[in-house]
């Protein structure tokens, strides 16, 4: 680790403190409020100086299980999601051995709102203080203090998005100070001049030989190795090994969503979907006014989609092209007509490369249409898919007969799962990504699902759409 790091790492444990502190204070003052005493009369006889000198000591305790729990990682990297979900995790077993020390030692407390209200403070100002840590390392890699030196082996089409991206994010906290088309020793001497934290490979499919020289060189020089995986890599992340015969056996399973994850992210879809619908019903309302004002009926249009294991199923969106120009069975003989001039526009301004298209500059779109595109906002009846059954909250992109056609036997992982209103894909780069991009994305999440996954993908989702991006 960077001495920076070091830095900000031994400064989390006193910051930690002083917020578990000041949240157990917090609570006794709260405790003795006007609205709170109204409410049940203070019973207990505990000073703030004594109480004070009890907090102390639970914060220290605490801070034990806040290292147990993993919230003092090296990694530099670690998302803020996880460590925010550990820091609940880790207060509430606080609490717990909290309860569990009073009931064994048989102390006479009566407040139980002292201690809830404790707890309560403890997530509140301890994620708080965590914020700003993350705050204050995202300026300093702004203003380029403390990031990690690093080189790029591979100037192909992975290591230039990788380049590209650590370039264009610093928050990330990496300054790329090199990069070369392969590992060779002779530039050994070179990347010790720069004075390295890092080397990223981005040839996964280069020769062996060439792969181990560059890893005993990071082990030589004490820098950190990293490679990107490629395509088939992924396919990899799920492995389980047993014994047959006397043999070990390497299952490459498909998705640990199976058995009760799949009926808790049908869970979570159905619940979340209620609360998304009955929300935004005054906005649904006014959507389907204004398109109806603008160019009448259908409101919402209906799309043919490739679901979970190839099913093929009707997508509904409000509809943001004119009638006319609207494809499929719902507009009939126009709707195949549609088609056909649809084909001539793939043709002419087809933006994308690969089997999936996307019209630029789309003549058919209307001028409210371009609006709720911008935003999304076309997507929303797709929360009636999810509670039908068809689609899910999170999942691969939903893709077209025609477009599946071209690559369902290269990509058959993808119809595991229920495709999705949002995934990983949509939230790396929406419509920007090229195909292999999302197909890797796609394929990472099938592979690697979990609940918090999806609720962070979720929540991140509108935050993403606040981005700016063309309208197609």
């Amino acid at each position: 680790m960077k001495r920076s790091e070091v830095i900000l790492l031994l400064l989390q444990v006193p910051i930690d403190f002083l917020m578990l502190f000041f949240a157990g204070v917090s609570a006794y003052y709260l405790r003795f409020s006007d609205w709170a005493t109204t409410l049940k009369p203070v019973f207990f006889d505990i000073s703030i100086g004594e109480f004070i000198s009890i907090v102390s000591w639970v914060a220290l305790g605490w801070l034990v299980i806040f290292a147990i729990v993993g919230l003092y990682s090296t990694d530099p990297n670690r998302k803020l999601a996880r460590d925010l979900v550990r820091v609940i995790l880790a207060c509430s077993t606080g609490l717990a051995a909290v309860a569990v020390y009073v009931m064994f030692t048989q102390e006479v407390f009566d407040s139980r709102f002292l201690v809830v209200a404790s707890w309560a403070c403890a997530i509140m100002y301890v994620s708080f203080g965590r914020l700003v840590m993350r705050g204050v390392k995202g300026l300093m890699y702004r203003f380029g203090m403390g990031l990690r030196r690093v080189v790029v082996i591979g100037n192909g089409e992975i290591g230039q998005a990788i380049i590209e991206t650590l370039n264009r994010r610093k928050e990330l906290g990496y300054a790329v100070v090199g990069s070369f088309d392969s590992y060779t020793k002779m530039y050994d001497t070179k990347m010790c001049e720069l004075r390295i934290d890092e080397l990223f490979f981005s040839k996964p499919r280069s020769n062996e030989a060439e792969a181990l020289s560059a890893i005993r060189f990071c082990n030589a020089h004490h820098i950190v190795f990293k490679y990107s995986a490629d395509l088939f890599a992924t396919y990899s992340a799920n492995m389980t090994v047993t014994a047959l015969a006397g043999i070990p056996i390497v299952e490459l399973t498909r998705t640990p969503l199976d058995g009760w994850g799949r009926i808790i992210k049908r869970i979570f879809d159905i619940v979340v979907s209620i609360f998304v619908l009955i929300i935004l019903s005054p906005l649904w309302l006014l959507l389907a006014l204004v398109i109806f004002i603008e160019t009448g009926s259908p409101v919402i249009y209906k799309n043919k989609r490739i679901g979970i294991r190839g099913n093929i199923f009707f997508t509904l969106k409000f509809r943001s092209m004119y009638q006319d120009k609207s494809t499929g069975p719902q507009f009939g003989e126009a709707g195949k007509q549609a088609e056909a001039e649809e084909q001539k526009l793939i043709e002419k301004q087809n933006s994308k490369t690969g089997p999936i298209y996307k019209i630029a500059d789309d003549p058919r779109v209307t001028p409210f249409g371009r609006f709720i595109r911008r935003w999304s906002i076309d997507e929303l009846p797709q929360f009636i898919n999810v509670i039908r059954g068809e689609m899910s909250i999170v999942g691969p992109r939903p893709h077209q007969p025609r477009e599946v056609e071209k690559y369902e036997q290269d990509f058959p992982l993808v119809f595991v799962l229920k495709p999705g209103i949002t995934g990983l894909a949509q939230i790396s780069g929406r419509s920007d990504l090229s195909f292999e991009e999302e197909m890797r994305l796609d394929i990472l999440y099938v592979e690697k699902w979990s609940l918090l996954q999806d609720i962070i993908i979720f929540l991140k989702t509108p935050f993403i759409l606040f981005k700016r991006r063309k309208v197609l």
